[in-house]
């Protein structure tokens, strides 16, 4: 039984052009999770390409946690592409084991509106990107707020008026209902709304860090010669791919053990 997958890339050129890109495949899909830092694997599986990805990672977590609950203790922040954009993954990883979600968002609003109205507010909005705007009840311009950080306790963002903390000057500041800072809950909308701000820095600097996974796979391809391999069946894929991941792993801790930790992803031996 042939198996295929598909992707969508939604780029800009050169020339600022909204460009759509489309990649499609037979065979396997391999389900990776891995420690951005160290670069190393932390548990996968294989699945037909035709399987969406977040029901499988969902799977995943969930067999990660009954096998090996200590890793999922440790572990801070999970960052994916927005092909894994699902408010149950979410719900999953913060609700469940306290893990802030770090997922590329896809725009699902169908109405198209650009902005929505915050509940309980006259005249602060936000956008599917997280973004969250007060607008001016005098003169109507629109101004993004000033994110002041995520509280635990509440299940809140908190954002403050940017008037008053970037000095603007605001015609109609003393009309203006709000005070000096509102708090959203992530009930709001928990695609948009996560404990990392997605319009904070550090939202930014988490989500960079993805493109750890992207070497990985590029080992996997050259080092390991998966590329162009000719393994025929899941099963055997897995097995494969366990051999794989066990000699990453046992290089890694072999460079640690003989005081050689910045070579501990390289498979060549360090010159004298």
């Amino acid at each position: 039984m042939r198996t295929g997958g598909c992707h969508e890339y939604v780029y800009q050129n050169e020339r600022g052009e909204v460009q759509k890109s489309v990649k499609k495949w037979f065979g396997f899909t391999v389900h990776l999770l891995a420690d951005t830092e160290y670069e190393l694997p932390v548990a996968f599986t294989v699945s037909r390409a035709s399987k969406h990805e977040v029901p499988v990672m969902r799977k995943l977590i969930r067999s990660l946690d009954r096998h090996r609950p200590h890793i999922l203790k440790a572990a801070e922040v999970f960052t994916a592409d927005r092909g894994y954009d699902d408010g149950t993954l979410i719900d999953l990883l913060w609700h469940e084991h306290r893990i802030k979600p770090v997922i590329d968002i896809r725009n699902a609003w169908k109405d198209g509106e650009e902005t929505k109205l915050v509940a309980g507010t006259p005249n602060v909005v936000y956008d599917y990107q997280g973004t969250v705007s007060c607008v001016c009840m005098a003169t109507g311009t629109q101004r993004e707020m000033a994110y002041r950080g995520f509280e635990e306790k509440r299940g809140t963002l908190k954002y403050g008026c940017p008037a008053v903390h970037y000095g603007y000057e605001c015609a109609g500041k003393a009309s203006c209902p709000l005070a000096s800072c509102i708090r959203i809950p992530l009930s709001t909308d928990r695609r948009v709304f996560t404990p990392i701000a997605r319009s904070s820095y550090r939202w930014k600097r988490e989500y960079a860090k993805r493109t750890a996974l992207e070497r990985i796979h590029s080992r996997l391809d050259r080092s390991f010669s998966l590329e162009l391999h000719t393994i025929r069946g899941q099963e055997k894929l897995s097995v494969h791919l366990t051999l794989v991941f066990s000699v990453m792993s046992a290089l890694a801790l072999g460079r640690v053990r003989e005081n050689q930790p910045n070579q501990m992803r390289s498979l060549v031996r360090p010159a004298a």
